[in-house]
């Protein structure tokens, strides 16, 4: 990969031969590459526990406890389906942002496995980008869902060492509220919905669905001065247009809560509640019959989603007598891929000083920028695309 020229023209009115504003002819000027940022995950069986000890490094997990965890992996032949569903993501946004006249590569990185970030970051500035924007495959805002990412992006370029300092990066905004997402999410919640038998809808709830996270976390998710936009509230907005959404189809409101999964932390520490599990117990003792799950914190079905939910929440369900009905995660569903393409050209725009406007649902368009202790973690580590 070379780095683009300047590709700029000027547009001339054809009714008097003048020239307006010069324009970039590729949109997505001027970066040179999209870097899609997720999690990683083994996709063997040998990987399994390496992976979990990279996951849980300096938390002192015993690997007779780690082998447990790993256990998931490898009832499903030590693959974690996550790195496959990043590909899939990579290849659909390239394509996307192709027929858009956006010619730039689009490659996956990841923070816990192979493709490792730094690896990623290293290649794109051998092939010659200089400044690139990332799409975090996480839609929402808290220490482990965006600050996290951005340290080990910090950590990535310093890992360049001098050729660091020539690559600029980038990231799109916090894309909860993006329409390409929130809506595309209860588009499918009302699909899902709208198969239900209407005998049963009285008795139907829905449970929006995330993963937990410390009550510290939670408290310094978002800038510091909005906690009307934390990582609890971002998901409370997005549970009521989802709901609105299935009302909207249905003709009828389903009753509905917010629900959480994948607690990882001691007992003694405070994680967000209610635990899934424990509240399909709640809902079977008040005559709950169906239960729509709606996994509204996450983008593609990896672990988190086939274990915690199609997993262990189905045999929960299964055990109480529900009936479980699982939304599908938006993964590369055309509108949520259009969305992150969306994103990707508005943050080209914005990184060219134009005046954008922001498609958002409510709450509105969320930060481009991070501003300064957003999402702060407990140790004050650098991290890039912040104020």
């Amino acid at each position: 990969m070379t780095t683009r020229p300047e590709q700029a023209r000027e547009d001339v009115d054809p009714s008097d031969g003048t020239r307006g504003p010069s324009v970039p002819s590729d949109p997505s000027d001027p970066y040179d590459a999209v870097l899609v940022l997720s999690f990683g995950g083994p996709e063997r069986p040998e990987d399994v526990l390496p992976f979990l000890r990279q996951v849980t490094a300096g938390r002192g997990i015993p690997d007779e406890r780690l082998a447990v965890v790993g256990q998931h992996y490898y009832d499903r032949g030590g693959r974690s389906p996550v790195n496959d569903l990043g590909r899939a993501l990579v290849a659909a946004l390239h394509d996307e942002l192709g027929r858009r006249g956006a010619e730039l590569p689009v490659v996956l990185g990841n923070r816990n496995w192979s493709p490792w970030l730094d690896d990623a970051l290293r290649s794109l500035h051998d092939g010659g980008a200089r400044r690139v924007v990332t799409v975090v495959t996480s839609a929402f805002s808290s220490y482990s869902s965006c600050r996290q990412y951005r340290e080990n992006l910090s950590d990535a370029v310093d890992a360049l060492g001098a050729e660091g300092h020539e690559l600029v990066v980038d990231k799109v905004r916090v894309y909860a509220t993006h329409p390409g997402f929130a809506r595309t999410m209860a588009g499918l919640a009302a699909d899902t919905a709208a198969g239900l038998p209407r005998e049963v809808l009285p008795s139907t709830r829905m449970v929006h669905v995330t993963h937990s996270i410390p009550l510290w976390m939670q408290e310094s998710s978002g800038p510091k001065d909005a906690p009307d936009v934390s990582y609890r509230h971002q998901h409370e907005q997005l549970a009521a247009l989802v709901d609105a959404t299935v009302e909207q189809r249905l003709g009828v409101p389903l009753p509905s809560t917010l629900a959480y999964c994948s607690r990882s932390g001691p007992p003694s520490q405070p994680w967000l509640e209610p635990d899934i599990n424990e509240h399909l117990a709640d809902l079977a003792g008040e005559g709950v019959s169906d239960v729509v799950v709606a996994p509204i914190g996450f983008v593609s079905d990896h672990m988190e989603v086939v274990y915690d939910l199609d997993t262990e929440a189905a045999a929960t369900a299964a055990a109480l007598g529900l009936r479980l009905h699982r939304v599908p995660t938006v993964g590369t569903h055309p509108d949520f891929v259009a969305g992150l393409a969306d994103l990707v050209l508005e943050r080209a725009a914005e990184a060219r000083g134009e005046v954008v406007e922001r498609a958002a649902v409510p709450p509105g368009a969320l930060w481009s920028t991070c501003p300064a202790g957003c999402c702060a973690g407990r140790e004050d580590r650098p991290a890039l695309c912040g104020g």
